[in-house]
């Protein structure tokens, strides 16, 4: 399956894939790392290491450090695709910027952050049940 996801169309299109099953870009990741699939599992096993380390110093709550912790997030999500927690990144460090409660927005950064990390544990499986197959 994920080889499917991974796969261009031979027409030279992309596989589409909806928000809500997939919230990473694959097209935007395989582009990253130039179809190397070792590399992409690789950065995608760090990213998912590196949401859970961050989402659990932003629950600190601390102002001073929670832009820089979000604005960290937004990076390397921007750099896998993971256009939702981009997003909501974005919204944390607005808050904080502006003084204004944040709560709200780092909640919205632990759902995301939460949805991305079971697309990641699903393409682990698929992967190796891809790799079983063989």
């Amino acid at each position: 399956m994920l080889r499917d996801h991974l796969a261009l169309r031979i027409s030279g299109e992309t596989e589409l894939l909806a928000r809500s099953e997939v919230p990473i870009d694959l097209t935007h990741l395989a582009r990253m790392t130039l179809g190397d699939r070792r590399l992409q599992q690789e950065i995608l096993d760090l990213f998912d290491q590196q949401i859970g380390l961050l989402i659990a110093r932003m629950n600190d709550r601390h102002a001073a450090t929670l832009g820089a912790l979000a604005h960290t997030l937004k990076g390397s999500a921007r750099s896998i695709g993971a256009w939702d927690l981009v997003r909501a990144t974005e919204a944390v460090e607005a808050a904080v910027a502006c003084g204004a409660p944040f709560d709200q927005a780092i909640a919205v950064v632990e759902a995301t952050g939460a949805r991305v990390r079971e697309a990641i544990s699903r393409m682990r499986q698929n992967e190796a049940d891809v790799d079983a197959a063989l």
